[in-house]
């Protein structure tokens, strides 16, 4: 399987995260905040393949950039990123040796929590 780090995707994310644009939720919450097949579909008709693309971690290029199946490892709604959704990509993209998206999506975990703790303490201390 030629499953490599999707660079554009990977910039997206940090991005969304940076502005505060993620959800901070337990792993076990991804199959319920993941995008459902039709909402996939919805997003690709108004959007098409290259907004598509941004969330989703890796691309397998063993397959045509315009189907669903080149691009693998979501860790998003469409709109936020999701703790859940990176915490899920990282454990498959390791279990499945895909080191490149493993390390980017850890990097996403640890930016996540960073960016968490710091709005959690700036709470506390109001």
């Amino acid at each position: 399987m030629a499953v490599r780090l999707n660079n554009r995707a990977y910039e997206h994310a940090k991005r969304l995260i940076i502005e505060g644009k993620f959800v901070y939720d337990q792993r076990d919450a991804w199959s319920e905040h993941q995008p459902s097949a039709s909402k996939e579909n919805e997003f690709l008709e108004r959007h098409g393949f290259f907004e598509y693309g941004k969330w989703y971690l890796g691309v397998n290029d063993e397959y045509r950039e315009d189907t669903k199946r080149h691009y693998e490892f979501p860790y998003g709604d469409f709109e936020d990123a999701h703790r859940c959704g990176v915490l899920t990509a990282e454990s498959r993209a390791g279990q499945y040796k895909h080191f490149h998206v493993e390390n980017a999506a850890a990097h996403l975990h640890g930016m996540i929590d960073a960016k968490h703790e710091h709005k959690e303490g700036a709470h506390s201390a109001l």
